[in-house]
């Protein structure tokens, strides 16, 4: 994957389809981010990078059990060429 703001904002998109709000924050996060589940707020380090930011969305989406869900086809594509692909 390539990291460019371009599938950084896909990837936000695609948060936003599950429901989820993505904010870059300042706070002392062990892993770079914190879920507030029950909000259903993704929040990750402001200080990151566009790599860091789409490693830790990334991170996120691979935690999530994404089977069942209605997601757009388009959506589906990406999750699986982006699970498929190594990380540079």
């Amino acid at each position: 994957m390539r990291y460019t703001t371009t599938n950084l904002k896909k990837l936000e998109a695609l948060f936003e389809e599950l429901d989820y709000a993505v904010r870059y924050e300042k706070g002392n996060f062990q892993s770079g981010y914190c879920l507030v589940e029950n909000r259903r707020v993704a929040v990750i380090n402001k200080f990151f990078d566009t790599e860091g930011r789409i490693n830790t969305l990334l991170d996120i989406l691979s935690k999530f059990e994404l089977e069942g869900l209605a997601l757009s086809d388009k959506s589906r594509e990406l999750i699986e060429k982006w699970r498929k692909e190594p990380t540079d």
